[in-house]
């Protein structure tokens, strides 16, 4: 009854219909949960700079204001509640994309486990703009290598909303086959993007998202902070946890962390050219192997960027584990018994990450050595899983090749 078109969407309206009840209990007496209470008075500054004095919207790409803006469609009272219900219809249209509506049975046990990994990370996937672009990526994973331009134009419009989705248009680029269409893609969406900004007044400040945060320090829950953290609980001399006011952050500082925090950035570049790099080596290595496999490619491409955006991040916010969702939904919907490690890896990614935010922050700000042990093991099954997609992007480019899913593909075929 379950892995029937039937039993999914049962499971959908459920569960998004739970999300929809427990937001109202907020909206009711006018309050917002997590992010959402920041994107609410931003839009009801129109989006001018700092109306609260905490940080200003150009801290994200300028597409985030139309989402931003639609969930006030109600009115501010009912402003989370509409974030969440926009949520859940951005979720609803991946899973009929992923599923072809039901007619791929194959595909239904993709889309459950889709479910419940946005279940098991609870309001981190539906009150942050993270949740606005999942949705809208794992869509343009089930178009994949088939419809590339439509793909390359969704992810265009994910970029500029919240950039990691540049991670899998970074993918897509690199297995495509007509590069011209995707760099038109990218161009048009940035050309909307650059026309709202003048609409908006907001033409100077178009690319404060890729600067305005480069000063942070190390968060205390980014990867490469894990080892002042201990240091911290350890009480070293000079290590502590501390919050940054100004962007209502939990940072590190110790011995080594201002330069760790100016290397992050150019370690993160390199992190993403070489996956890159690897991505094009295998497409064109496979070709002489006897045949590369460009879906296969495009999935484990993006799984592989997506971590690299994580791992090599000073950011370390639990939304972030929402990017490793798509990749792994559409792998599993294209090759269920391939993509069965990552899939369990990241759901236990996720599991950790509920843990760490958020049952045991309090515990994890103050240095407790039970939140920092589980927070140490998310971060470790994070390079595990980097790791393991790297290798197997380097496998299939020795023609190493996934086993052949016994019904045809649909998800990108190749």
């Amino acid at each position: 009854m379950l892995n029937s078109p039937a039993g999914l969407l049962w499971g959908y309206l459920l569960i998004h219909l739970a999300f929809l009840l427990f937001s109202l209990a907020f909206s009711l007496r006018g309050a917002a949960l997590g992010d959402t209470a920041i994107y609410r008075d931003w839009m009801l500054s129109g989006f001018s700079d700092n109306p609260t004095g905490g940080p200003s919207a150009s801290v994200y790409p300028i597409l985030a204001v139309v989402p931003m803006a639609l969930a006030g469609a109600a009115g501010p009272g009912l402003y989370f509640s509409g974030w969440v219900l926009m949520v859940t219809v951005l979720n609803g249209l991946a899973i009929g994309t992923l599923t072809q509506w039901g007619r791929r049975q194959e595909a239904i046990r993709a889309a459950w486990w889709w479910l419940v990994f946005l279940s098991v990370l609870g309001f981190v996937g539906f009150s942050r703009v993270d949740g606005v672009t999942a949705p809208i990526v794992l869509i343009a994973l089930a178009f994949g290598v088939s419809a590339p331009f439509t793909a390359a134009v969704l992810l265009s419009i994910g970029t500029w909303i919240k950039v990691w989705p540049a991670a899998v248009l970074l993918a897509l680029f690199a297995v495509g086959r007509n590069r011209a269409r995707l760099m038109a893609a990218g161009i048009a969406v940035t050309a909307l993007a650059a026309g709202l900004a003048v609409v908006m007044g907001w033409l100077p400040k178009l690319l404060n998202f890729l600067t305005l945060q480069g000063d942070r320090g190390m968060q205390l829950e980014a990867t490469f902070s894990t080892p002042w953290v201990w240091l911290s609980v350890l009480g070293v001399e000079g290590s502590r946890t501390y919050l940054n006011v100004g962007i209502g952050s939990m940072q590190v500082d110790g011995p080594g962390t201002e330069l760790m925090s100016i290397l992050m950035q150019p370690l993160l570049l390199l992190a993403a050219f070489t996956v890159a790099g690897l991505i094009f080596w295998a497409l064109h290595n496979g070709k002489q192997m006897g045949g590369a496999d460009r879906t296969e490619l495009l999935l484990m491409g993006s799984l592989s960027l997506a971590t690299a955006f994580i791992v090599f991040n000073k950011v370390g916010s639990p939304q972030f584990v929402l990017w490793l969702g798509p990749a792994v939904a559409a792998g599993l919907a294209y090759n269920w018994k391939e993509w069965r490690v990552p899939a369990a890896l990241v759901m236990i990614i996720a599991v950790a990450t509920f843990v760490v935010f958020p049952v045991l922050f309090n515990p994890l700000s103050n240095n407790h050595p039970l939140a920092v042990l589980v927070l140490t093991i998310r971060n470790l099954l994070l390079m595990v899983l980097l790791y393991w997609s790297a290798r197997r992007l380097y496998a299939l480019g020795k023609g190493v090749p996934a086993e052949v899913p016994k019904a045809p593909a649909q998800v990108g075929s190749s």
